[in-house]
């Protein structure tokens, strides 16, 4: 807390009123500042109890109201507690950089694009989420455009080419947007027009979508190289997608191994995700997580041909198959990365908890 200069133009946190003689003048006086909004809290100084007084500070909204002599400790701790509302609502009012997920998969074919689309699809669902982008950052022929049946006509090879120009409105225009609400920024369809990527700039287009989208999830494909190195670096949470097979197993052991050598990151940051989960499989939950010494973090129930058939036709699960199982899965998947406010809470909820 400060205080204000005259020549300040902006809202003061508090105004303390020390009351005189003329109580009904003050009062309206403070009443036409509330109003204004010229001043957000009124605390009021009185030598005076008379009821008739503090009833009208309870109906101007006065936060505190101190009798004269002032003690020390209530005013302090009256303080303290305008200090911290204040704090919060500039917390809200300030935005917060969007949450990156970037998903990895142990190997080719394992179902991560699948997993990053219908991810996507589902945060951009939830009341709570304003924003999603999800990019395609699978250097060998990404196909995130094939999944939701869109014909994009440009890529991020696009951005990188003139990477000075970034902007918003450079951005938007080169972003597809999907009938979802998913902004799309797909890879380059031929591998020249990726080769001008690096670490660096790759860097400045996701922390720059950062600062546009609540959500952005990345595709990063299946190999270890210094573009993926940087997304996962730079990402909130990294899922890492393999299947209960000895080769899935095999290879996500050797990425945790390898990225544990590297420490760039926490590795507290990356989630092991099974796709095409069996409860019979031939190797156990246990089994795998004892070879590759982490928890799996969610499997997402085998359901192949309503996949297949949702890709198909460039359909997301939610649209194609809405009551399905891996469906369900996939949307309760979504909700571990949104937060909920008490206010969202059920109200049986609140009563059990109080």
């Amino acid at each position: 807390m400060k205080v204000q200069s005259p020549n300040d133009t902006h809202q003061d946190s508090l105004l303390i009123v020390e009351m005189g003689d003329d109580v009904d003048n003050e009062f309206q006086h403070i009443r036409s500042l509330l109003n204004s909004k010229e001043i957000a809290e009124v605390f009021l100084i009185s030598k005076d109890s008379d009821p008739a007084v503090l009833m009208q500070a309870i109906k101007i909204g006065a936060k505190e109201f101190f009798l004269l002599p002032l003690k020390e400790e209530e005013v302090r701790q009256a303080l303290e507690k305008i200090k911290k509302k204040r704090k919060k609502i500039n917390r809200k009012k300030s935005p917060q950089p969007g949450k990156i997920i970037s998903i990895f998969g142990s190997k080719g074919g394992v179902g991560a694009t699948t997993l990053a689309v219908n991810l996507a699809v589902n945060l951009a669902q939830k009341k709570s989420v304003k924003s999603v982008a999800l990019i395609d950052m699978n250097m060998m022929f990404g196909e995130i455009p094939l999944f939701l049946e869109l014909e994009p006509g440009y890529h991020w090879g696009e951005i990188v080419k003139n990477i000075a120009r970034l902007d918003s409105t450079f951005l938007m225009n080169i972003l597809a947007k999907h009938s979802s609400g998913v902004h799309v920024l797909p890879s380059p369809a031929t591998l020249s027009d990726s080769r001008s990527a690096i670490p660096d700039m790759m860097s400045h287009l996701i922390g720059f979508m950062q600062k546009l989208f609540e959500f952005v999830i990345i595709d990063t494909g299946q190999f270890i190289d210094e573009i993926s190195l940087k997304i996962m670096e730079l990402s909130d949470n990294i899922l890492l997608v393999s299947l209960l097979s000895l080769p899935c197993i095999s290879n996500a052991n050797k990425i945790l191994q390898t990225i544990s050598e590297l420490r760039t990151f926490p590795e507290e940051r990356i989630k092991i995700v099974i796709n095409r989960y069996l409860s019979k499989s031939d190797i156990p939950l246990n089994d795998a997580e004892e070879s590759i010494h982490k928890k799996i973090f969610w499997t997402i129930p085998n359901d192949y041909a309503t996949t297949v058939s949702a890709i198909n036709n460039g359909t997301p699960l939610y649209i194609a198959a809405p009551k399905a199982q891996i469906t369900r899965s996939l949307n309760d998947l979504a909700d571990t990365f949104v937060e909920k406010d008490d206010h969202q809470k059920k109200w049986w909820q609140i009563l059990i908890k109080r």
